[in-house]
């Protein structure tokens, strides 16, 4: 039987959950909430980053991402950062919708797949 990676459980969620060599992340948001779309959407990538770094892989092996935003208004200035931090020609599969979110200061969420 395959093995089950589980990063920081708690009750409720995982941070990433690693099986198969693929590794499913939980939906990231910005910890600092005082920020606009484009600080947040930094911060966001910054955590992904950091989670795929603990699992050993990167940026470069995205196989889907799902992203959540307060208002779809603000896409434009969040794809812009987005499109700066994708690795050339390393575009996934993507979601984007507008959604309203857990926290009203939240102003996007990004839940990403990779394989090792």
């Amino acid at each position: 039987m395959s093995k089950i990676i589980r990063t920081e459980p708690n009750k409720v969620l995982a941070k990433a959950v690693e099986y198969h060599g693929f590794v499913f992340c939980q939906g990231v948001t910005a910890p600092d909430l005082s920020k606009d779309i484009t600080g947040q959407t930094e911060d966001v990538l910054a955590g992904i980053d950091a989670i795929l770094e603990t699992h050993g892989t990167d940026k470069t092996r995205l196989l889907q991402a799902q992203i959540w935003l307060k208002d779809i208004r603000d896409r434009e200035a969040m794809n812009a950062v987005w499109s700066a931090w994708l690795p050339e020609g390393g575009a996934p599969a993507r979601a984007c919708v507008q959604a309203h979110m857990a926290d009203p200061r939240h102003l996007v969420e990004i839940m990403v797949t990779t394989c090792k």
